[in-house]
């Protein structure tokens, strides 16, 4: 590095455009600082929730005197707290993502770059974030922060890392959501090369401890349509298993069933209101992150 604060997968630039639009979860989450993001605890704050009875010892500041009118009894407002967010950014650091096809970024390149940018944006808001590296299993959790240095170390931590060995995605999601102790949200970028069913499993572990889910499904174009012609060595990264095939023989039932998963997986996630975005790598990072915030902040 040149200089102290030049990142290999941060662009400021980049992250510049993004603007203003923010990362807010759309549930309620558990935090620990007043901020952005709504929290399941009640208590005295800026936002009306709810009324219950009167109790000695209340504060009678919050009395709602409207309410003793019509009913001559004593109601206490409550209100929501508000929270910033507590947020883990869990990216795929098997060999798989290694993967880039005609020069572009490699699917691990792309999906720090995404990481990169979303710790920014979240940080930006004040909200702590963390970062799951996952492989066979967890590979590496780090404690959540909300400040500039745990960004640096975060975006080092990034460059640091190769991706090397065989993943086993659900696995280590399941470890993740085991070691997660507070709610908040959960973001995976991951080229997902497991079984579906095993995939939407450790997903809905994810679910059932109450985070809400966001998936970056990261592809390079040649893997959902296959490009190659005549006589093709295929090595599979994480198993140097090699097998020679007949591209062209091939070409149409590979397109067939990479289309089937990926509608399968999408379905999937849309019926656990679980966040899906197609990530291919031959869409600028900064563009698909601009399109997803805009459409999550009901923006045109």
């Amino acid at each position: 590095m040149a200089e102290k604060n030049t990142y290999k997968y941060f662009q400021p630039a980049r992250a510049a455009k993004l603007g203003k639009l923010s990362l807010l979860a759309r549930q309620c989450v558990e935090g620990f600082i007043t901020g952005l993001h709504k929290s399941p605890n009640k208590g005295i704050s800026a936002e009306f929730a709810e009324h219950r009875e009167y109790a000695p010892g209340d504060d009678t500041r919050h009395l709602d005197w409207n309410v003793w009118g019509r009913s001559d009894r004593y109601y206490i407002k409550q209100y929501e707290q508000q929270t910033n967010l507590r947020a883990c950014i869990a990216l795929d650091c098997s060999e798989s993502m290694a993967y880039g096809d005609g020069g572009r970024l490699s699917k691990y390149e792309y999906g720090c770059f995404l990481a990169g940018v979303l710790a920014y944006l979240m940080t930006h808001q004040q909200d702590a974030v963390s970062l799951a590296k996952l492989g066979s299993d967890l590979q590496d959790l780090s404690p959540a922060s909300s400040t500039p240095a745990h960004v640096d170390r975060m975006l080092r931590e990034l460059e640091r890392t190769v991706p090397r060995g065989c993943g086993n995605l659900p696995v280590a999601l399941h470890t993740l959501a085991d070691r997660l102790q507070r709610r908040g949200m959960v973001v995976v970028i991951s080229d997902f090369y497991s079984p579906l069913d095993e995939i939407v499993n450790a997903l809905q572990h994810m679910l059932h401890k109450r985070h809400q889910v966001i998936i970056f499904h990261v592809l390079d174009p040649s893997e959902i349509f296959l490009p190659f012609d005549g006589q093709v060595s295929v090595t599979d990264m994480e198993t140097a298993a090699r097998i020679e095939i007949d591209a062209r023989a091939v070409r149409d039932e590979y397109n067939r069933q990479v289309a089937t998963f990926l509608a399968s997986l999408t379905r999937e996630c849309h019926q656990r209101r679980i966040e899906y975005v197609r990530a291919v790598t031959d869409v600028q990072y900064d563009r698909l992150l601009l399109k997803y915030l805009a459409a999550r902040r009901g923006l045109k």
